[in-house]
């Protein structure tokens, strides 16, 4: 793992302690911020030190380091993707091929090829038509079987991204890493995920740690895993809701910053089955076997179990982007069972108008784009 800063407010530690320094200053400023600029450096560092004693550390947000974090393991990029607040631009596996070697490879190859092969059998018709000529079909439906072989990518498959975010959050995030790693770790996929969370410790740079500004004072922890021992779902200004999902659904959920996510991990190893190949007992249980024979590697396609959390504002919005033909299946079909969920609650917050299939249908929604999939019905 390599980690490097490409961008930043301040490019020194000490210019960042002075940054927050003046902004703790303006909350009690007798006089105007430029006033505030003439003060000894001694007193203004004097003011930051006591910030950071005091807990009072909402003056390091805002500082903003842009970070490139290379050979990142996939779950520890979901994990960050789980804290707020940040900004992130991650190598999609969707629609480009990750470094892969050994079992992965060969079995990422395999499924790709029996993939493109289903697709192309059921609806090579419609993509000949619609992409008027075999090569853009072709790399569509490429596309599509990318998308379904990521399933048999693992969870520690490295990854690349830039991980936009503040001081403060950067120093709680290794606050969080060293006390997850510090827990005693019974199960292989706990401590495998413990030591890359201590190689991104050991690989932030120096300029962006600052001793004292934790997360141990308020006493925050990761907030990716959970029991879900005591969640009851409900339905109304602010909705739960638990349901089963592959990873590589989860980590196209957690784009929506605006709702929370947890999960739990299950002791049984159950492999998501996509639609394209539902109908064939004979390649769905070849699918099962060879997930199984790479549980090692923990793939995407493993299902956990899930909590959702968030307004039902927030909750239309997610609707609005992924109740679409163009979305990745699994979670526009999940998206679509919270949605009815919702509207037998509370049809007076989602009424009917929702109803009526893709985000295409919705009200106040216009859809500029040409569309294969006419509404979202399809299997792929």
């Amino acid at each position: 793992m390599k980690i490097s800063i490409i961008g930043s407010t301040c490019h020194t530690r000490e210019d960042s302690m002075l940054f927050a320094g003046h902004a703790a200053g303006v909350c009690y400023m007798p006089d105007s911020y430029e006033a505030l600029m003439q003060e000894s450096q001694e007193k203004t560092m004097k003011r930051a030190k006591t910030t950071l004693e005091s807990g009072h550390h909402s003056v390091y947000d805002h500082l903003v380091y842009s970070l490139l974090i290379e050979d990142i393991p996939k779950i520890l990029a979901m994990v960050l993707n789980n804290e707020e607040f940040y900004t992130t631009s991650e190598k999609s596996a969707r629609y480009t091929q990750m470094v892969l070697t050994g079992d992965e490879r060969r079995l990422y190859d395999k499924w790709k090829e029996i993939f493109f092969n289903e697709i192309k059998a059921r609806y090579g018709e419609r993509f000949l038509k619609f992409y008027e000529g075999i090569p853009r079909a072709e790399r569509q439906i490429e596309k599509l079987a990318m998308e379904n072989a990521r399933y048999m990518t693992g969870l520690f498959t490295p990854t690349t991204m830039i991980y936009s975010t503040t001081l403060r959050q950067i120093n709680y995030i290794l606050s969080f890493f060293k006390h997850f790693a510090n827990e005693e770790r019974l199960d292989m996929f706990g401590a495998t995920l413990a030591w890359n969370m201590l190689q991104f410790c050991a690989e932030i740079p120096n300029e962006v740690i600052v001793p004292g500004l934790d997360a141990d004072l308020k006493g925050r922890r990761i907030s990716l895993f959970s029991d879900l021992s005591d969640v009851e779902e409900h339905f109304g200004e602010t909705y739960c809701t638990t349901y089963w999902a592959s990873w590589a659904q989860l980590a196209q959920a957690q784009r929506h910053r605006t709702l929370s996510y947890s999960v739990f991990l299950p002791l049984e190893k159950k492999p998501y089955i996509p639609e394209i190949i539902k109908y064939n007992p004979d390649i769905v249980e070849d699918w099962k076997r060879d997930m199984l024979s790479i549980s090692m590697f923990y793939p995407q396609g493993f299902m956990v179990r899930v909590c959702e959390r968030g307004t039902y504002e927030n909750f239309l919005l997610k609707c609005y982007e992924r109740m679409c033909g163009n979305a990745q299946l699994e979670i526009a079909l999940q998206t679509k069972r919270t949605l009815d969920k919702f509207h037998e609650a509370r049809p007076d917050l989602v009424g009917d108008e929702f109803m009526r299939g893709a985000r295409c249908t919705f009200p106040n929604f216009k859809c500029g784009k040409p569309c294969i999939w006419h509404g979202g019905e399809r299997e792929v």
